[in-house]
């Protein structure tokens, strides 16, 4: 599997994420077959934090933490743009992270990715 090629269908992924939900690197992972590639879905969503199509911020890790906010511009802007949706952040962590959690094989066709 090219890298480029796995980035690109990552970015899909998250392109579909709804506005107020977040899903895990390892969901995204596990969704496009590669699970245990949840790293590689985190390089993925730090390189696309240029692209405006690509809602990385709502990219977070298996706890809900806020692992990649150093790739918005060292500011608070992932957390920023979470809140502007209705997630609650604490301490870089969304609060009741299971109510909104969005899991991309429960609304997704694998076979278009």
């Amino acid at each position: 599997m090219k890298e480029e090629n796995f980035f690109q269908r990552g970015y899909e992924v998250a392109r579909q994420i709804p506005c107020g939900k977040v899903t895990s690197y390892g969901a995204i992972a596990n969704f496009l077959g590669s699970r245990g590639s949840a790293r590689m879905v985190g390089w993925a969503m730090n390189a696309s934090t240029n692209k405006e199509d690509v809602p990385a911020h709502r990219v977070v890790n298996r706890k809900g933490l806020l692992s990649g906010k150093h790739h918005f511009g060292g500011t608070n802007l992932m957390q920023q743009l979470l809140e502007s949706e209705g997630i609650p952040v604490e301490e870089n962590q969304i609060i009741d992270f299971e109510k909104h959690f969005w899991e991309p094989g429960e609304f997704l066709n694998p076979e278009l990715y």
